[in-house]
């Protein structure tokens, strides 16, 4: 409603502004020069009585050039009355009628065929298909061809690194990560994306480069929650269990209470102050109760919105159940709420590699 009052109140004023330009008016004029004086018109009248009193011209001479004096002062009195004649104007009226006209036509045609409530989109987002089979490896490749031609471009690095991270390609995936780190776009995330590939590499060990990454990340954002949890897990399996409970504490300490990762959050702390041992009698977590958290998740995105982080972490989670219909639901609410294929790298290469539909490469 606000954006139609808006609307109206612009294209009143716009409309005025032309209706005052339009309209006929008068500003700092006078009237119309007043007809040239008589008097040397008189003047040539007194010389032609004085030629006659002196015989200077007989009587049809007089006549004629009297008659001829007459004929130039009426032809130059028609003269003036013709500069002096106001020109056709089109009235007020017709100006008004045309303007409202023009203002009404605007806004029932946006009211036809516009949208006031569509978020701000590029137009290329505007123009993805709904959804599309894609060829990945052909995806890939095209993508890598373009990267042998421009090798500095931030964002093809960008949208390949997380491909290949999921699809198993680690030592390219490292490679893209620290061309990204290179090119200045090395930020919490993709330390840890470069870290979490160096681990992958060393089967699940995040000593040295790796944990330095991750380090790096938490100190570089105090809410990133994925770096702290590497590194709890890396000091809970190296042994270091007082500083693990301290790792696993701040993790647990961004959490809302409903992430996917709390449960095994608490148990890796539970080992840490154990030494290294799962406590006897604790509870391993049901499908129910793992569910249970992902439905609080989906809720809270539904209802909220969240990071592209979030909508990552729900959509893995339904994959990981095995529920696909729900897992598909998501991501496409997720590329509502994140058109550009840009940001959602790792989104997406979850999707692709879940057989998921929705993105265009």
């Amino acid at each position: 409603m606000l954006f139609w009052f808006i609307a109206i109140a612009v294209t009143a004023i716009a409309c005025a502004a032309l209706y005052y330009a339009a309209a006929g008016r008068m500003v700092n004029a006078t009237g119309p020069d007043s007809p040239p004086a008589n008097n040397h018109f008189r003047l040539v009248l007194a010389g032609i009585d004085a030629d006659l009193a002196n015989g200077k011209l007989g009587e049809p001479e007089a006549i004629a050039a009297k008659g001829e004096l007459a004929r130039e002062m009426l032809r130059q009195q028609a003269e003036v009355d013709a500069k002096a004649k106001p020109k056709a104007e089109i009235s007020r009226g017709t100006i008004a009628a045309f303007l409202g006209a023009v203002a009404v036509l605007s806004l029932v045609t946006y009211w036809m065929l516009g949208s006031p409530e569509l978020p701000s989109q590029p137009l290329a987002g505007r123009t993805q298909a709904a959804a599309q089979d894609i060829d990945l490896p052909a995806a890939i490749a095209r993508i890598e061809q373009q990267l042998a031609v421009t090798p500095n471009d931030l964002r093809g690095w960008s949208v390949i690194a997380p491909v290949y991270l999921q699809t198993g390609k680690y030592a390219e995936a490292e490679h893209a990560y620290r061309r990204i780190i290179e090119l200045g776009g090395g930020n919490a995330d993709i330390q840890t994306a470069l870290a979490e590939t160096l681990m992958l590499q060393s089967n699940g060990s995040a000593a040295g480069e790796a944990l330095t990454l991750l380090q790096s990340a938490a100190a570089s954002d105090p809410t990133h929650v994925l770096s702290r949890l590497y590194i709890a897990a890396e000091l809970t399996r190296s042994g270091q269990y007082d500083d693990a409970v301290k790792a696993w504490d701040a993790a647990l300490a961004l959490s809302k209470g409903d992430e996917p990762w709390v449960t095994a959050a608490s148990e890796g702390r539970a080992v840490a102050v154990n030494k290294g041992v799962m406590p006897a009698g604790t509870p391993t977590p049901t499908s129910d109760a793992i569910a249970s958290m992902v439905s609080g998740l989906a809720a809270r995105l539904d209802t909220q919105g969240g990071s592209i982080e979030e909508w990552t972490q729900l959509v893995r989670a339904y994959v990981v159940l095995k529920d696909l219909t729900k897992a598909q639901a998501a991501y496409d609410d997720a590329l509502k709420a994140y058109p550009k294929a840009f940001d959602r790298g790792d989104l997406d290469a979850v999707a692709l590699e879940a057989g998921l539909k929705g993105a265009t490469p």
